[in-house]
Parts: structure tokens; C-alpha cells; sequence
């Protein structure tokens, strides 16, 4: 007879849905790190103009220098979690969160600066892969989507909180640049503000279970029947067992990259072209141009420093708004309609920011003046835009490359979307002053509406529905 009152366990199924939904916020303290460290850079354009005496380009790569080790963190981050386990990946990003907090507070030089900034790339990008990964590979299917899209919301949240610390840091001192505590100059604390999350999330991982798909991975079934039945409950923990052995059946290498290459064809699997395309498409739309500039872009048309950062404040909590709609539709209406419709609004948002900057002149600083209320335009299409990301690519394109590879091939997939992604981001974030400079902001918005478009027709032709579907049903 079952317990008259399961607290911790979902009667229906048997599964342990407390201890799941608890060790997937600890994974997602990742995502977190991911969106304070990727978020954090954004007040702190200034002071590192002052400080380095840098000019746009040189800004640019010390903007988008943590960009290059996100794309190689991700890329090593799926084979390393093949080898080594999806925990200890985390453990070592957690790491590599506190060491570059703080040195890129304390850096006094520009290499110094970017040094410290590539190994907390490091960590971004293998949180940014391993995290959904971890999620997807303890969940159920019925309610995988919603898991994995905390992911997304602890990547806003980090956002967030970088948004506001930087705006509280700023105007306490005065300015990003003003001295604060100590004698040290604000846009420096900022950074060190990441030092305490990262050391909570190293000390939680130390208390959850390597993921049972990896166990099996290993051959090391005792420890993975004993993580299931933790997991799902006695009689579940069998059945899962033998469905994850069986999808892993005929595979007695170790994974490796060259298994995306299907052997029948000796053409790289669909399957990769579709993540590639997700990863891709998702930073050509330009959202972390709004993430990693969005002080300095606000300054361009008109806003003080402070209101620029308020504003930032303001996009994070829509975006979190955002993506608790899409916790409520993810696992309801599944992952294509949501990316969809929100490539849609994407496109339709940006050719309205595109057209608000078009009427814009140039004062005698090179700063672009709106005439009217083409400013309020621009900042509500903008934000517009921000909601429309968050409630579709941002979450759902994470979720699917967690979800979307077979289990044998699931590391080294991520691996290649991870660090095709990454390296959208870090080309996106590169040109974004060089393209400001040369052809303005309405041409640079209108790139990246236009990528918006595309994505319409690549979710149309090439995305298929993985909502209901456990990780052992994927194809490739």
C-alpha cells in the first residue's frame, strides 16, 4: 500500500519530484553565474575605457574577450562531461566563476583584464551546455520543458542582478568610475559582487548526483540504479535503467566527435545542422548586443548613465516575466510553436527599433538624436523585442539542444552547438562598436532583423517537436 501522504514523491509515478525539481536549482545556479558574468560587463564599459585606455576596437575585445572562452568552455565542456561526468564539468566551472570575479576586479591592464575574463568564459560556456544537459538528463519527459526552462530564468535572474548591483554600485559612488569601498573604483566591485553566488554554487554541487544517463555511459550500473531509484522510485528505476542501456546499445567506444558523422551517409547528422542552426540563429538576432551595450546604447539616444542602467533593470524583469510564460506553455503547446511565434514578434520589434534609429541625426558629439518620441519608440519596441527573445529562443533553444541529441552522441552535439554559439555571440558582441562606428545603428539593427526573418523559416522548415518524448526516443 503507498504511503497515505507522499510528501516528497508524485504518486502517480512514484518519482521523487522534490529532490528532482531540488537538484535542477542547484544546476540552474549555473545559468545564474552564466547570465551575472555575461551581464555584468555592461556597467563597466566606462570604466574600462578609463582604466585600460582603450579605444572601440580595443573595448570591443574586452567586451566580447570572455566570448572566446565561452565557445571553447562549451566545446570542451560535452566532451570533458563524457569523460570525466556532468557534476565534476560543474564543479570545475564553479571554480573558474570565483577565480575570474575576482581578477577581473583586481586586473591592472587591459591582458591582465582579458586573461581573467576568458577563464570566466570558460566557466560560462560550460555552465551554459552542461547545466540544461544535467536538468534534461534527470527529469521526466512530461515535465522536462518546464525544468529546463528554469535554466533560461536563472540566466535572466543573473542578468538581473548584475543589471542591479551595477546600477546600485554606480550610484552610491557616484559613477562607475568614482571610487567606492576601499578606495576602489565602483565598475571593480561589480565584478566582485559574483565571488559570493560563486562560492554557493560550488559548495551545493558537492550534494547532488552524478547523471544516471552517464553512470550507464560508464557501465558503472549500481550507482546508476541507485541515482534512479533516488530519482523515480523502485519500480520505475529498473524499467529507466534498461531503457537508457538499451539506447546505448551497439556502442562500445567511448564518444567521440566523429560519431556525429552518420556511417550509412559519411555526412554529418541532420540532427547537428539543426542545433547548429539553433545556436546560431540565436545570437545573430543581436539580443546581447542589448545585454553587453545596452548603457552605452541607451547613452547614444539621450539617456543619462543612470537612467541607461535603470532601463537594463527594467528589461531584466520583463525578461523573467517572459520566461515564466514560457514555463506555463513549454510542456503545453511544445517547443516549435513558442519559437515560432517568437521570431515573429522578434522580427516585427526590431524592424520598428530599425525604423525609430532611421530617423535619428548625429549631434556634434556623434551621438544619435531622435526627434519626437522616436526614443520612447525605439526603448518600447526594444524592450518589446527583449520579451519576445525570452519567451522563446532564449529558453526554448536551450532546452531543445539538451534534449533534442541521442544519448550517444548528446556530449559531442553540444559540444559543436555549444561552441558554434559562442562563437556567434563573441562575433555578434565584436563588430556591434565597429558597426555602430562605420554604418549606424538603424543598418546595424536592420542585420540583425533580418536574421530575425530567417530564423522564421529555418523554425518552419528544419525544427521538429521534441515535447512528451523521453531522452531514449531522440533520433538522430
Amino acid at each position: 500500500m503507498p504511503h497515505p501522504h507522499p510528501p516528497a514523491h508524485d504518486a502517480a509515478h512514484g518519482e521523487n519530484t522534490r529532490l528532482i525539481v531540488l537538484i535542477s536549482l542547484v544546476a540552474t545556479i549555473g545559468g545564474f553565474l552564466f547570465g551575472f558574468d555575461s551581464g555584468v560587463i555592461n556597467g563597466t564599459v566606462d570604466g574600462l575605457q578609463r582604466a585600460f585606455d582603450s579605444d572601440s576596437v580595443g573595448t570591443g575585445f574586452n567586451v566580447a574577450s570572455m566570448l572566446l572562452g565561452c565557445a571553447v568552455g562549451a566545446f570542451f565542456a560535452g566532451r570533458l562531461a563524457d569523460l570525466m561526468g556532468r557534476r565534476n564539468v560543474l564543479m570545475i566551472a564553479a571554480v573558474l566563476f570565483l577565480v575570474s570575479s575576482w581578477g577581473s576586479g583586481v586586473a591592472g591592464s587591459s591582458l591582465e583584464f582579458v586573461l581573467y575574463r576568458v577563464l570566466g568564459g570558460l566557466a560560462v560556456g560550460a555552465a551554459s551546455v552542461m547545466s540544461p544537459a544535467y536538468i534534461s538528463e534527470v527529469a521526466s519527459a512530461r515535465y522536462r520543458g518546464r525544468l529546463s526552462t528554469l535554466q533560461q530564468i536563472a540566466i535572466i535572474c543573473g542578468l538581473f542582478a548584475a543589471f542591479l548591483s551595477n546600477y546600485l554600485l554606480a550610484r552610491f559612488a557616484g559613477s562607475s568610475v568614482d571610487p567606492h569601498w576601499l578606495g576602489f573604483e565602483a565598475w571593480r566591485w561589480m565584478f566582485w559582487v559574483e565571488i559570493l553566488p560563486s562560492a554557493v554554487f560550488l559548495a551545493a554541487l558537492v550534494f547532488i548526483p552524478e547523471s544516471p544517463r552517464y553512470l550507464v555511459a560508464k557501465g558503472r550500473m549500481e550507482q546508476a540504479l541507485a541515482v534512479l531509484t533516488r530519482l523515480y522510485g523502485g519500480g520505475q528505476a529498473q524499467r529507466k535503467l534498461h531503457e537508457i542501456r538499451d539506447s546505448l546499445a551497439g556502442e562500445h567506444h567511448r564518444p567521440r566527435l566523429s560519431d556525429l558523422i552518420d556511417k550509412a551517409t559519411r555526412k554529418v547528422r541532420p540532427i547537428v545542422w539543426v542545433g547548429i542552426g539553433l545556436a546560431t540563429l540565436q545570437q545573430l538576432v543581436g539580443i546581447n548586443v542589448v545585454f553587453y551595450y545596452g548603457a552605452v546604447l541607451w547613452q547614444a539616444v539621450g539617456f543619462s548613465e543612470g537612467d541607461a542602467l535603470l532601463i537594463n533593470v527594467l528589461s531584466g524583469g520583463l525578461s523573467i516575466g517572459a520566461c515564466l510564460v514560457t514555463i506555463a506553455l513549454i510542456d503545453r503547446i511544445g517547443r516549435k510553436p513558442l519559437l515560432w511565434a517568437g521570431s515573429v514578434g522578434m522580427a516585427l520589434s526590431l524592424a520598428v527599433v530599425t525604423a525609430a534609429f532611421a530617423t535619428g541625426s548625429l549631434d556634434a558629439d556623434g551621438r544619435l538624436l531622435l526627434p519626437g518620441r522616436m526614443g520612447l519608440l525605439a526603448l518600447v519596441a526594444a524592450n518589446a523585442y527583449v520579451v519576445f527573445f525570452n519567451m522563446s529562443w532564449g529558453p526554448v533553444m536551450w532546452v531543445m539542444l539538451g534534449e533534442m541529441f541521442p544519448n550517444r552522441i548528446r556530449g559531442s552535439g553540444l559540444a559543436v552547438a555549444g561552441l558554434f554559439q559562442w562563437s556567434a555571440n563573441f562575433l555578434v558582441t565584436m563588430t556591434f562598436p565597429m558597426l555602430l562606428a562605420g554604418i549606424g545603428l538603424a543598418a546595424t539593427y536592420g542585420i540583425y532583423a533580418a536574421f530575425a526573418v530567417a530564423s522564421v523559416f529555418f523554425v518552419l522548415k528544419f525544427v521538429h517537436e521534441t515535447r512528451g518524448r523521453e531522452l531514449e526516443q531522440m533520433e538522430g
